[in-house]
């Protein structure tokens, strides 16, 4: 049984939530729950198998001490502002609190129209969800902050998307929900009081550091900063693109929220979009770092009547510097280099030149340096084709630096398993399991699960999960209904 204590209700003033029942899921069946994380929070894992979690995960019982709302808030999107958002096919359940005593977030997602639905049904479909499920696994399992989710329920409930598909429900858990667009919406709806009712509940509660400080607000700000520019570094580090990086879909606390059209990179491509709506390219995976700081300057606007304009700028002036340093660590340590030289951010941005002009995969090629010894990689010319004596070249100069830290082939093969995978998220694959799920087979779904739930050790049975894309699954572009 779930207990819990929903903070966010209980202190922070209506004008950012309503309170909404979840509308019943037609014909619901559990597809699958997430076994390691019910493990992980300390949860009964029997509980969730049985037919009084499926009520709830489907929205026909609401549990004791449970009090559903559907947040407000506004957000830009694609650069513009729109007042006009809240979750519109989802509800916080409310909160609970695990055995280490972490709080945290209990979102239903396809759980009905709610009061922000702006004419929508307020579902999800089993393709979405899926999407979703796999994409928090892939990222926490590849070591970046982000959502995540405990249970996948479907249904033969039709749902209309770009073409009839069936309804499903998703169960995420976050230590927030609370997004850039919530301080936006109060800020400029003119809402100042509850702006700061917002701010210090998000300091209590996600920033306890920062109460204690002279000005706790700045410091608020600045540790967000540096948090969404350690999250920017990691997307980067890992090749992820997210597709639809509106302030309405950037979390608070710095982790990857809400998964619609995003991609792992197959062949090294910075100029990738992987949102067919994206027309201007706006969110094209080389600009996400810009894009992050961006919605920090729309956060500091909002902020703005609670905190001054030079504090603000001087917080906004933490982030390059913060991503630099995150982003060359994570690198570096793709290389399995431990220490830090002048030399190894032109030797990351020579590897990743080479991978863009011989149109390597980004996986397997990191994967290729950190299984082979420098004799294997220097003779293995074949694969780079024309870029062969530049592959060479710059094989010669990586060796010297492994040997400049005094790492032997063994240590640097062993640092690099540990931080290059095998198995990501490649949009061909999550669209092989969809396609398995809409016919009702759901073993390729766990199978892929517990690949990306174990990404960097290598398993013959998951061979297939580390090809690279077949022609017709190049380059897929996803649509926002994802």
């Amino acid at each position: 049984m779930l207990h819990f204590d929903n903070s966010y209700v209980n202190t922070l003033p209506h004008a950012l939530w309503r309170r909404q029942a979840p509308t019943p899921l037609r014909q619901p069946h559990l597809i699958s729950l997430n076994h390691k994380l019910i493990k992980t929070l300390g949860l009964t894992a029997s509980w969730w198998a049985s037919q009084e979690a499926l009520d709830v995960l489907a929205g026909h019982q609401t549990l004791s001490g449970s009090d559903p709302v559907a947040m407000k808030y506004g957000g830009h999107q694609f650069g513009g502002w729109n007042p006009d958002l809240g979750d519109g096919r989802g509800l916080l359940l409310g909160e609970i609190i695990d055995n280490a005593k972490q709080r945290w977030d209990l979102h239903l997602k396809g759980s009905g129209p709610t009061p922000f639905s702006r004419m929508g049904d307020g579902r999800a479909v089993l393709r979405s969800s899926i999407r979703e499920y796999l994409a928090g696994e892939a990222l926490h399992h590849l070591g970046v902050p982000t959502t995540r989710a405990l249970a996948l329920v479907g249904s033969r409930e039709p749902v209309r998307r770009e073409r009839m598909e069936t309804g499903a429900t998703l169960l995420r858990i976050a230590d927030s929900h609370i997004r850039f667009g919530h301080f936006e919406w109060l800020s400029h709806s003119g809402h100042i009081n509850e702006l700061k009712q917002l701010a210090d509940y998000v300091i209590q509660r996600h920033y306890p550091d920062c109460a204690t400080e002279k000005e706790p607000y700045v410091a608020f700000f600045t540790a967000v900063v540096k948090r969404t520019a350690t999250l920017m570094a990691d997307w980067q580090r890992v090749g992820f693109a997210h597709g639809v990086m509106n302030t309405d879909n950037f979390s608070i606390t710095g982790a990857t929220l809400d998964f619609g059209p995003y991609g792992f990179l197959d062949r090294y491509d910075p100029y990738l979009i992987c949102n067919h709506s994206d027309h201007n390219g706006r969110y094209a995976w080389y600009l996400q770092p810009s894009v992050g700081f961006w919605n920090l300057n729309a956060l500091a606007h909002a902020l703005a009547p609670i905190i001054p304009v030079p504090a603000l700028k001087q917080s906004l002036a933490e982030y390059e510097p913060t991503l630099t340093a995150h982003y060359d660590q994570g690198m570096n340590a793709r290389l399995g280099l431990a220490q830090t030289q002048e030399i190894d951010r032109a030797l990351v941005q020579g590897w990743l030149s080479l991978l863009q002009v011989a149109k390597a995969d980004f996986t397997l090629s990191f994967r290729w340096l950190s299984t082979n010894t420098f004799d294997v990689l220097l003779a293995d010319t074949r694969r780079w084709g024309e870029q062969a004596d530049t592959a060479i070249s710059w094989l010669a100069q990586y060796q010297q630096r492994c040997l400049a830290e005094g790492l032997s082939e063994a240590e640097r093969l062993q640092r690099m398993q540990s931080q290059n995978p095998i198995y990501v998220l490649r949009n061909y694959l999550a669209e092989q399991v969809i396609q398995a799920a809409e016919q009702g087979q759901y073993e390729p779904l766990e199978r892929l699960l517990s690949a990306l739930q174990s990404p960097f050790t290598e398993q013959s049975e998951y061979a297939d999960l580390a090809e690279p894309p077949p022609a017709w699954g190049q380059c897929l572009s996803i649509s926002c209904s994802s």
